[in-house]
């Protein structure tokens, strides 16, 4: 089977965001002063083959573990999706 996913990396919640900040700054800066608590991460797609949705997101959240994301300040969620 052909699965779609989805990965979100953030920044963890406790860690100081200063891409997320200077973003927020800017926006206040355009009289966007509702918007708050900006957060800057990364989105990847990738399409993955596998068994089952289980055998899927087993293989992706090794991805997520030895490459995608930094476990010391960041976390991830994933997203699966049958293609087929």
């Amino acid at each position: 089977m052909k699965y779609l996913a989805e990965i979100n990396v953030m920044p963890l919640a406790d860690l100081l965001d200063p891409q997320g900040k200077a973003v927020e700054a800017r926006l206040h800066d355009m009289g966007l002063k509702n918007i708050k608590n900006v957060r800057i991460g990364k989105h990847i797609v990738v399409e993955v083959e596998a068994a089952s949705e289980a055998e899927a997101y087993k293989l992706l959240e090794k991805a997520c573990q030895d490459l995608l994301h930094n476990p010391t300040v960041e976390m991830y969620g994933i997203n699966i999706t049958t293609l087929e």
